[in-house]
């Protein structure tokens, strides 16, 4: 019997031993929730100061904006400042109950003057009819990889989209002004202090953003 407590305690050490932490707060307590649906309430938008990281605009390509990194806290906290009324830290609690925590990073690209929303028409050499210039494909993000690292361990998405960005003027009317890249993650993917997001367009250079874990909440 003693030999077998033994067995059992050395197996759960090497359990919890081999058991990668996460570097932020995860599961999120009740506690966490609240914090988070009062952070947000606040309608403050520096609280994502160390969760973002702001770009500048390169000489020619496309213009890599920023780069998003939400932990389930700042992603609550997102959700609350959402709300101006009829929100309350209750509901708030019902409504993360049962819910799979997950890390998002969001990349934001934007279309520049030698990047723009016309392209050259392949077609415009074989056909005099043909316009010169075609609207850039929509989902032209596609063309774009994203690369996020652990430490030296590449990190795949659970799921990954892209979406449109237009601007709209005052008649209604929108154009295409660029692009977002939405990568989910399940929080055990992230086991180290730091992550390194990568972005390598298809013209212009490539750009590299480090985010320190240890602080985000």
């Amino acid at each position: 019997m003693r030999h077998l407590v033994r067995f059992f305690s050395c197996l759960l050490m090497v359990f919890c031993v081999s058991l990668p932490a996460s570097p932020f707060d995860t599961p999120l307590s009740d506690e966490a929730v609240r914090e988070a649906y009062f952070v947000g309430q606040r309608h403050d938008a520096s609280f994502l100061t160390n969760y973002i990281k702001f770009l500048p605009r390169p000489k020619t390509g496309p213009h890599i904006s920023s780069v998003t990194f939400l932990t389930p806290f700042a992603q609550l906290a997102q959700i609350s400042s959402n709300y101006v009324g009829n929100y309350s830290a209750q509901q708030a609690l019902l409504d993360h109950r049962g819910q799979q925590e997950s890390v998002k990073i969001t990349v934001e690209i934007y279309l520049t003057n030698s990047y723009g929303a016309m392209i050259p028409n392949p077609q415009s050499s074989r056909s005099a009819s043909s316009p010169l210039f075609i609207p850039r494909p929509y989902d032209f993000w596609r063309d774009f990889r994203v690369q996020v690292s652990d430490g030296l361990q590449v990190v795949s998405p659970s799921d990954s989209e892209g979406r449109s960005l237009y601007r709209c003027g005052r008649t209604g009317s929108c154009r295409p002004r660029g692009a977002a890249i939405d990568l989910e993650f399940p929080v055990t993917a992230f086991a180290s202090d730091s992550v390194t997001v990568e972005v390598v367009p298809p013209e212009g250079d490539p750009i590299s953003v480090n985010f320190d874990l240890t602080r985000l909440r």
